[in-house]
């Protein structure tokens, strides 16, 4: 079974654990993580470590790892040099990951720098190996697995020609139209309440696009999603 799940943002690693088991996940079965594992919430790293210890786990990258990963010059060895180099391209690319709810994790990575650096630094690479995307065939169905949809999407555009920025802070519209020969996008980043109220902690649906992003950034639970046969597994349903 291939299960998906997205924007966890620091939520308790007890919530994911528990979806999980109400789905009855095992080693045979593979989860996708479509980014937003961290900030916000405080138990970013908790959630990055248990990832980067299952074999079964694949992290898709979203727009908050990608702002970590921007200020990974934080972790490095201080030097004269790197001083130096702390340019005003870094310091905004900091002070846009902390106005993006950085703080939590933050804490955490130094909590973990001090206890392990070795963790931290394994914890970096995962995030620097996590493609943009994935495309996985589920019952003869494909879908295509992105964090927060496309923006500037053209249906005969290959997906590796768009550029990062367009695979990790789309905003579609839920009248946006993806495409028409049965691929199915699946997608995060943008609460589905957002799309309209009614869709509140639920997963939102069309005929070319789901949206799994129930809103953990702002005190929500997440949801998990089995691709095999389109059931959704919510928290609030345990």
């Amino acid at each position: 079974m291939i299960y998906v799940t997205s924007d966890l943002h620091g939520c308790p690693l007890e919530d994911l654990l528990s979806l999980l088991r109400s789905a009855d996940f095992s080693d045979d079965d593979f989860l996708f993580v479509l980014g937003d594992v961290i900030d916000r919430g405080e138990h970013g790293t908790e959630l990055l470590f248990w990832m980067s210890e299952q074999l079964n786990v694949q992290l898709i990258l979203g727009n908050h790892e990608a702002l970590l990963l921007g200020c990974s010059f934080l972790f490095e060895k201080i030097s004269d040099e790197n001083l130096e180099g702390l340019s005003k391209d870094k310091l905004d690319m900091l002070s846009a990951w902390l106005a993006n709810g950085a703080g939590p994790t933050l804490a955490g990575l130094k909590k973990m720098m001090k206890s392990d650096p070795s963790v931290l630094f394994g914890i970096l690479d995962m995030l620097r190996d996590a493609p943009l995307y994935d495309c996985v065939t589920v019952n003869g169905r494909e879908f295509i697995l992105v964090h927060s949809g496309f923006e500037g999407f053209e249906p005969e555009r290959a997906l590796c020609d768009y550029s990062p920025d367009e695979l990790l802070w789309a905003r579609p519209s839920i009248d946006t139209r993806y495409y028409d020969d049965g691929r199915i996008v699946v997608f995060g980043h943008t609460p589905t309440e957002a799309f309209d109220s009614d869709y509140s902690g639920r997963m939102l649906m069309t005929d070319s696009w789901i949206c799994i992003d129930t809103g953990a950034a702002t005190g929500k639970r997440p949801m998990l999603l089995r691709l095999d046969d389109l059931r959704p597994f919510y928290y609030a349903d345990i």
